[in-house]
């Protein structure tokens, strides 16, 4: 079965989150969106877009979706199967949190690395 394949997303906690937007937008050239992020557009080699992109984002009310982590960041990473992945990772004696949520978005499922750090695991719907 394969497991991750690519990252879908990076989350981080901000103390004083348009601060911190702002300082991505002016000196790395981000174009951080009014949500607090933005989506890079895959492209393939050359420079064609293709489906899929990685989600970007700071927020200041992102503690809630990062517990039980106390991390200041979480990572999305895209998979083909996110209910047996989370099984697969179950058996294996890992810490995957019994919430599996589906939306328009896709299948999410989390579990908690050995170090404590959630980890958000991300089923795409078909064709993103």
């Amino acid at each position: 079965m394969k497991r991750v394949t690519g990252i879908g997303g990076i989350f981080f906690k901000a103390k004083n989150a348009p601060a911190l937007q702002a300082w991505y937008r002016q000196h790395l050239g981000i174009d951080v969106q009014p949500w607090g992020g933005t989506a890079f557009r895959w492209a393939d080699a050359d420079g064609q877009p293709v489906a899929g992109s990685t989600i970007w984002s700071i927020g200041p009310d992102v503690a809630e979706a990062f517990a039980p982590s106390p991390a200041p960041f979480m990572i999305n990473y895209r998979v083909e199967d996110a209910r047996a992945l989370a099984a697969v990772l179950k058996a294996e004696g890992c810490t995957v949190l019994e919430k599996i949520e589906e939306s328009e978005y896709g299948v999410f499922a989390w579990v908690i690395d050995p170090e404590g750090n959630k980890v958000e695991l991300w089923q795409p719907p078909a064709g993103r």
